[in-house]
């Protein structure tokens, strides 16, 4: 018999007739059964693929933190060296041909940082103030230049020239006692502008001597 003429069969799944009495054709099998057995089947897994791009994902964030905590490699480290000297070159060339005569820029070493920082920091303290001005004073940035300074000094303790040594004293030095004379002056200033607040009063700081 083709497949088209075989009769179709319908199955009553029903357990109870309608006289409300068990069907002797019926499951026997307790609908609680059955709601047990698809509970207490095993709860269902996520496809290989799923877990598998997960685990892909944790272990690229994994890689990215340790690639930032271990750093360049010595041979990327070369090769920023090298394009940033090229650079630098090609920039001087470029500056010494739109200005004729121009005096080349001196090179970077360590006594050309130790000024640096030291202008940087009589330029805070109102150094570089045209005269008759009123000095534009910047402590807070003052006293980060000097803690730079020294911890230039902690860090290069033993390793420097005796010229740099040198220099490295003086600058600290100046700046310190430049530090310590504006806050000074900014605290007599503020006390004369208080007549009833003195100097030492109790429960009232001050840094003036």
């Amino acid at each position: 018999m083709s497949e088209q003429n075989k009769p179709f069969v319908i199955t009553d799944r029903r357990k109870f007739n309608l006289d409300g009495e068990l069907r002797p054709d019926a499951d026997p099998t307790p609908e609680s059964d059955e709601r047990e057995t698809a509970q207490t089947a095993e709860p269902l897994t996520p496809p290989p693929a799923v877990v598998a791009e997960a685990s892909a994902e944790d272990k690229s964030e994994d890689s990215l933190d340790e690639e930032l905590l271990a750093g360049p490699t010595e041979e990327q480290a070369e090769q920023a060296r090298a394009a940033y000297e090229a650079t630098s070159d090609r920039l001087d060339t470029a500056i010494r041909a739109a200005n004729p005569g121009a005096d080349h820029p001196p090179a970077m070493n360590f006594e050309t940082l130790v000024q640096s920082i030291y202008m940087t920091t009589i330029v805070q303290l109102g150094g570089a103030t045209p005269e008759g001005q009123q000095p534009q004073v910047d402590l807070m940035g003052a006293r980060q230049s000097i803690d730079m300074l020294g911890i230039l000094m902690e860090k290069t303790k033993g390793n420097l020239t005796i010229s740099e040594q040198r220099l490295l004293d003086s600058a600290l030095f100046e700046v310190r006692m430049g530090f310590l004379e504006i806050t000074q002056a900014l605290a007599r200033s503020a006390a004369a502008k208080a007549p009833n607040t003195a100097p030492g009063n109790p429960g009232k700081p001050s840094i003036v001597r």
